[in-house]
């Protein structure tokens, strides 16, 4: 840990900085968003939604090789694919007879396979386990700008839809009465988890984005049932796990995005383990 404060400090480091900054600011999206898809109950979901980015990112890099599109970065693929997987995904779920978890299953299946089918017919080596598995350690200030853009958006909607979507969490029904659109508001729900995902892939990848959105969550919904207090505990939960994950993993030598799910899954079994022998 002593080595980890050390590097912070030295200006050669500036990557494992930028890394620090990322990851508490990305814990703010992490944390509010993570609240209401652990409180609805839509975890597998969002896996299906991050999962289906995957053939946004395979049509983005097709498109500008075999066109020479120079602009087009795998980061805007992945956020129509991924606001488009959510779009279908909500409306299906609120007006088709079909399973739910059928729908999520498609989606999560089709969007991996056109990813790797794109990736296929493009010409050239990728290096594709940044966007699998993620490398903070690589992020840009760009990046940084990015995100602190997404975490005033979703700060601003939660201000100004709180209640709405706390009536959505828990329950739809009950909201309509009320007058509120219950079916707009989880559709929009959606697409901003559908973005928190796009935008968080970098830290810990497609793969496992969504253990980092529904860890901390999870672990807050342990210590407390009333939702503010929630997501500023799921906040601070990701800050720790984010910064604890990249101490150990330069430290150590080995991929910080997995050291990051591994100190939060560790912690959510430690916490059940806890509350069960309590009860």
């Amino acid at each position: 840990m002593v080595d980890f404060v050390k590097a912070l400090m030295n200006p050669d480091f500036q990557f494992l900085a930028n890394a620090l900054i990322m990851g508490i600011l990305a814990s703010i999206s992490f944390g509010i968003i993570g609240t209401y898809v652990v409180t609805r109950r839509i975890s597998y979901l969002a896996g299906a939604i991050s999962h289906a980015a995957f053939g946004g990112i395979g049509m983005a890099l097709y498109l500008s090789r075999t066109f020479d599109i120079a602009w087009l970065d795998p980061i805007h693929g992945a956020m129509v694919f991924a606001v488009g997987a959510a779009v279908i995904t909500g409306m299906i779920s609120i007006h088709s007879r079909e399973r739910e978890d059928t729908v999520i299953g498609a989606i999560w299946s089709v969007g991996m396979a056109m990813g790797i089918v794109f990736i296929d017919m493009t010409p050239g080596y990728f290096e594709l386990s940044s966007f699998l598995f993620g490398d903070i350690l690589l992020i840009s200030s760009n990046d940084i700008v990015l995100i602190t853009i997404l975490d005033v958006v979703i700060l601003g909607t939660v201000m100004l839809c709180y209640n709405p979507l706390l009536a959505v969490c828990f329950d739809d029904e009950y909201a309509m009465l009320r007058g509120i659109n219950a079916h707009g508001y989880y559709i929009f729900l959606l697409c901003l988890t559908a973005v928190t995902v796009v935008l968080m892939v970098r830290i810990v990848g497609i793969v496992m984005v969504i253990a980092l959105l529904t860890l901390p969550a999870a672990i807050a919904g342990k210590m407390t049932k009333r939702m503010l207090p929630m997501m500023s505990l799921a906040v601070f939960l990701c800050m720790l796990f984010d910064t604890a994950g990249l101490a150990v993993s330069f430290v150590n030598g080995i991929s910080t995005g997995p050291t990051i799910i591994l100190i939060a899954g560790i912690s959510y079994l430690a916490v059940m383990i806890f509350y069960r022998i309590r009860n």
